[in-house]
């Protein structure tokens, strides 16, 4: 799994390898990987890692040939490397840091399915879950490459599924709202009521709420799903919850 150096990634690691699964570990941060890689090994469950480039494709390569070598086969793929967005207005933005929102989303992507896909089809198939987020289905003011490359993350999903529905492939997409993770540890408690309060549960989510959510399309209880955009986000893409509800047949008065 790629982007398992911290966060919803680490979490989620820890969650399949107590769920059964051999886990290959994979992000730029190599320190980072050792560290998640000793935990999951010091409660008994296996777990190697590889540095990579999501962005190069002889990168992605190697960590799917290292994740064969290892185990002899590829059943699941989570691919959760991602790019902090920098919020600033489009034209603000300069061409470079457009350019690296869709190198490490869209064509990490793509490079990540483009060598899993075979390895998977090899072994009689499998599950592959990307990692976009509401962000790429609703679009927000002020985030150009982030918003673009969830949303082009979304596309390549829906693509994978429609090509390997019926050769035992399945890929689907979560779509995440605000999530407690450091990204948003480090913006300070306001930032953090705000978010929270954006939900209609008016809480923020947690990254083992998205772990539980990447187990169950992981797994044979979501054998029937694929092409889809899970939500998780307390509510968010369903609507607006105005924190002043007025009462049943009750509405407000039009100023004269």
């Amino acid at each position: 799994m790629v982007g398992a150096s911290r966060g919803i990634g680490s979490v989620t690691a820890k969650a399949l390898a107590r769920s059964g699964a051999k886990i290959m570990l994979a992000a730029r941060d190599e320190k980072a990987l050792a560290a998640v890689a000793a935990e999951i090994q010091a409660e008994g469950y296996d777990a190697r890692f590889v540095s990579v480039d999501v962005g190069d494709q002889q990168s992605v390569e190697r960590l799917v040939e290292a994740t064969l070598g290892e185990f002899g086969r590829l059943d699941i793929a989570f691919n959760n490397a991602t790019d902090g967005p920098t919020p600033q207005p489009l034209a603000d933005m300069s061409v470079d840091d457009f350019d690296r929102a869709i190198r490490i989303n869209i064509r990490g992507t793509f490079l990540g399915m483009k060598f899993q896909v075979p390895a998977m089809l090899a072994a009689g198939g499998g599950s592959i879950i990307n990692m976009a987020s509401l962000a790429g289905v609703q679009g927000v003011a002020n985030l150009a490459g982030y918003v673009t490359g969830k949303a082009g993350i979304i596309a390549l999903t829906k693509v994978a599924a429609l090509d390997y529905a019926d050769r035992g492939i399945r890929v689907n997409v979560l779509a995440p709202g605000p999530i407690l993770t450091h990204h948003l540890e480090a913006a300070g408690e306001q930032a953090q009521r705000q978010a929270a309060r954006a939900t209609p549960m008016r809480r923020l989510g947690t990254a083992d709420e998205v772990a539980k959510a990447v187990l169950w399309l992981a797994c044979d209880e979501s054998s029937f799903i694929t092409g889809a955009t899970l939500p998780v986000d307390g509510g968010q893409s369903a609507g607006m919850k105005p924190e002043i509800m007025y009462r049943q047949g009750e509405m407000p008065r039009a100023r004269d």
